[in-house]
């Protein structure tokens, strides 16, 4: 039986690049959307904002990839199936990880009429799911929207 969770957990969103212009209340919002969407709103989840050169760094330190990308995602439950929410069984243990976006290489690849902040989110999501069940199958899903950006 899993712990008593609390209403709502926190959300962090840090913006440690200075590429693009952000307004990390605007993001907020965004995410926050996602959350309720996926009723994982009672977990906490960090969003992490970064630049070519450190998302590049990070991207080669974690996936022996030597390029900028749009999303890296650090779950806190490794094992878990894709579509899958969480049981935890302590109270901490609400906790999604954490997700980088590369904020610079989104913002580079938008096109004109796209908000810059609906594509930060829903990108990043389908990014995050497709990478779990990429893990799951042993297959290399791709984004749909992969040409488009």
């Amino acid at each position: 039986m899993g712990a008593v969770a609390p209403a709502a957990m926190s959300l962090v969103v840090r913006n440690l690049q200075r590429a693009v212009p952000l307004r990390r209340a605007r993001l907020r919002e965004k995410v926050q959307a996602v959350r309720r969407a996926l009723g994982v709103q009672r977990f906490d989840l960090g969003v992490v904002c970064v630049d070519n050169r450190k998302i590049q760094q990070i991207n080669r330190i974690y996936r022996d990839k030597n390029t900028p990308t749009d999303v890296l995602s650090f779950p806190f439950y490794e094992n878990l199936k894709a579509g899958d929410i969480p049981q935890p069984e302590f109270p901490d243990d609400y906790n999604l990880g954490d997700i980088f976006l590369g904020v610079e290489y989104i913002f580079q690849h938008c096109k004109e009429n796209e908000d810059y902040y609906d594509v930060l989110t829903m990108y990043q999501k389908e990014k995050q799911v497709l990478e779990e069940l990429s893990k799951h199958t042993g297959t290399r899903l791709q984004p749909l929207s992969r040409d488009l950006f």
